[in-house]
């Protein structure tokens, strides 16, 4: 490892950036723009470096044109933030600053890199004395440049110097910077990985009630912003209504068309709301409302399957027929009540994902602390996250969100017009799959007995998988392929 002494740089920078591109350009920007903090920067194409310090003179910016030169320009314990591409990519910088570092210095991976890889980048450069944090960082390009939510895991050493320099660039809710620290080795990019999971269930059930708006009601784009601008100003305030709102009253340029109408109807995704799903299936955590919004992503970016199925049969009030609501104001309001509903579900079980998740893999986390971290900066802020907060506060050890007094309280109030909504929806031929998945859930919780009974039976009579009863305790088989009788078994579920 590099000694400082035979560089002939001075250390001056308390934290450096690896990685230019707009993500990691607009963070150390950020950080040079907080009072006390001094930014180092480095990429492996020095002109993006220079182009940054020319465009950006009143950062003070501190260049390096080799990892050498970076490490030599930081303070000690040194701290260096990666945001480049995940992957093999992520790889590689770490290692050259693996090289470059000393022990007791911190490298921090601020891309959306999976838990799995963080806990073992994290396993293999803690051999070297040097701490690794896997930090999930929220807000795009505004967030990184303005104030993002930051999920930071690693060690409690490396939260020590990195605490407060993550504090003075997070965003601020009610006068709280959005970050903690979140737990060790992969937490944190766990946790941004439900984060993400969350995101994906918002933004389809937003979709699901545009939707069925314009169909039922007629409303053109502009006239639809208007109710969303509406809701913002209630119970469903949050960056994700606002910005729909923005979205649906765009104007195409070329066309005088609403842009909605002129963009491509095959939705795009990154992995991570994948992961979310993929991970709670591992953990045996159920999150229908993240998993539907997946699906549904998939589905509209197969054109070819879509194209063949255009002439499959469909309902006889088939939207695309012209289908309306008798009384459109009302329909609004249930829509509304139904999206609200369909929201708690989807947060609730992301937050059910992440205390399976802190158990599998040994972390602590606060889970009142990461909803009020997601308060500002991330793009699932809302004033929702506030009565998460509050639940949490009340009762840290909750089984399930949902059944917090005011989320009973406001299932209460939406649940008969979420059943109209998903009812309407199947009747008339326009897919919910969010809100209708959500409902499901919520019903399948609620329910005194579920059909999984008949499921054990059915596993135990082809594969002798055994069952358990409700009159005793033990594990049992019945002798399907002989003379019927139950005996007790060794429990293989």
């Amino acid at each position: 490892m590099a000694e400082t002494s035979t560089s002939g740089t001075t250390p001056t920078a308390n934290i450096g950036v690896v990685g230019l591109a707009v993500m990691g350009s607009n963070l150390a920007r950020n950080l040079a723009s907080r009072e006390g903090n001094t930014v180092a920067i480095f990429n492996r194409s020095h002109d993006k470096t220079e182009h940054l310090v020319a465009e950006h003179p009143e950062a003070n910016f501190v260049p390096a044109s080799s990892y050498e030169e970076f490490a030599a320009s930081l303070q000690k314990p040194r701290a260096a933030i990666i945001m480049v591409k995940a992957g093999a990519g992520t790889d590689a910088v770490i290692n050259a600053l693996v090289d470059a570092f000393e022990p007791g210095d911190i490298i921090v991976d601020g891309g959306n890199a999976l838990f799995t890889d963080t806990i073992r980048r994290e396993k293999a450069v803690r051999e070297t004395g040097i701490n690794f944090v896997g930090a999930g960082i929220s807000g795009g390009e505004e967030g990184a440049l303005l104030g993002p939510s930051i999920m930071p895991g690693g060690s409690d050493e490396s939260w020590v110097t990195l605490g407060p320099i993550l504090k003075s660039i997070a965003a601020v809710a009610e006068g709280e910077p959005c970050v903690t620290h979140i737990g060790h080795d992969g937490a944190g990019h766990f946790v941004k990985m439900v984060h993400n999971g969350i995101e994906y269930a918002d933004m389809q059930l937003i979709a699901e009630a545009y939707d069925l708006i314009r169909r039922g009601t007629g409303k053109s784009p502009a006239e639809i912003a208007d109710v969303f601008a509406e809701w913002n100003k209630g119970e469903l305030e949050s960056y994700l209504i606002e910005i729909t709102a923005e979205v649906l009253r765009q104007v195409d340029a070329a066309t005088g068309a609403p842009l909605v109408d002129v963009i491509v109807d095959q939705a795009g995704a990154k992995g991570t709301g994948a992961w979310t799903v993929q991970t709670a299936l591992t953990l045996g955590v159920p999150v229908s409302g993240i998993a539907e919004a997946v699906f549904a992503r998939s589905l509209s970016s197969h054109p070819e399957q879509r194209s063949v199925s255009r002439g499959l049969p469909g309902p006889e009030a088939d939207a695309q027929g012209g289908w309306t609501v008798d009384d459109p104001d009302a329909f609004i309001e249930k829509i509304r009540l139904a999206l609200y509903a369909s929201k708690i579900v989807a947060y609730s079980q992301g937050f059910d994902e992440i205390r399976a998740g802190a158990a599998e893999y040994g972390w602590t986390i606060d889970l009142g602390a990461v909803s009020k971290i997601w308060r500002g900066g991330c793009i699932i802020r809302a004033q929702f996250l506030n009565r998460i907060a509050e639940a949490y506060d009340q009762t840290p050890d909750l089984p399930v969100l949902l059944s917090a007094p005011y989320f009973v309280e406001a299932l209460q109030r939406a649940q008969h017009a979420w059943r109209d909504v998903v009812a309407t929806s199947a009747r008339v031929g326009i897919p919910a799959p969010a809100f209708s998945s959500s409902l499901a859930y919520y019903d399948g919780l609620r329910a005194d007995r579920l059909p999984a009974a008949l499921v054990q039976g059915q596993r135990d009579f082809f594969g002798a998988h055994t069952y358990k009863r409700i009159d005793k305790p033990g594990t049992f088989h019945t002798l399907w392929s002989g003379d019927r009788t139950e005996v007790e078994a060794e429990d293989t579920h």
